[in-house]
C-alpha cells in the first residue's frame, strides 16, 4: 500500500507498507505526483519504507518503471530531492546502484533518522 503521510509544505510525502499494487499508483501515486507537476516549482519526496513492506504486486513493477519515465524523465528538470527513509537492505543497495537514474538528488536515510531525512529533503 502506498499512503500519504505528513510532510513539510512543497514536500510529497508517501509510506510504503505490505504489497504495492497498480491500484496504489493509480489512486494515491499518480494524482499526487500530477498535482505537484501542475503546480509547478520543484519536486521534494520523502519516501518512508518500513519492515512490514512486502514488495509489488505481480506487473507493479512495470508501472513503477512507467511512472519513472513519465514524471522523473519526463519532468527532470523540476526535481530537486527525494529522500529514501528505510532500513529494508535491498532497497538500500538498489538506491546505491540505480541511484544516479534518480532526477534531482537522492539520499538515503535509516528509520531512525526520518526527522534529518525529513529536514534534509525540505531545505533550500
Amino acid at each position: 500500500m502506498i499512503e500519504r503521510v505528513e510532510a513539510p509544505a512543497g514536500v510529497l510525502g508517501f509510506r510504503l507498507t505490505g504489497e504495492i499494487t497498480r491500484r496504489d499508483y493509480d489512486e494515491v501515486l499518480m494524482p499526487a505526483l500530477r498535482e505537484a507537476i501542475d503546480g509547478g516549482g520543484e519536486l521534494r519526496c520523502l519516501v518512508v519504507v518500513g519492515p512490514e513492506f512486502e514488495g509489488y504486486e505481480a506487473g507493479t513493477m512495470w508501472d513503477d518503471l512507467k511512472t519513472g519515465f513519465r514524471y522523473g524523465v519526463g519532468h527532470h528538470g523540476a526535481w530537486r530531492r527525494m529522500a529514501l527513509v528505510t532500513d529494508v537492505e535491498w532497497m538500500v543497495k538498489a538506491a546505491a546502484i540505480f541511484g544516479w537514474m534518480t532526477p534531482g538528488e537522492l539520499k538515503v536515510f535509516p528509520l531512525a533518522e526520518r526527522d534529518d531525512a525529513t529536514a534534509w529533503v525540505s531545505a533550500p
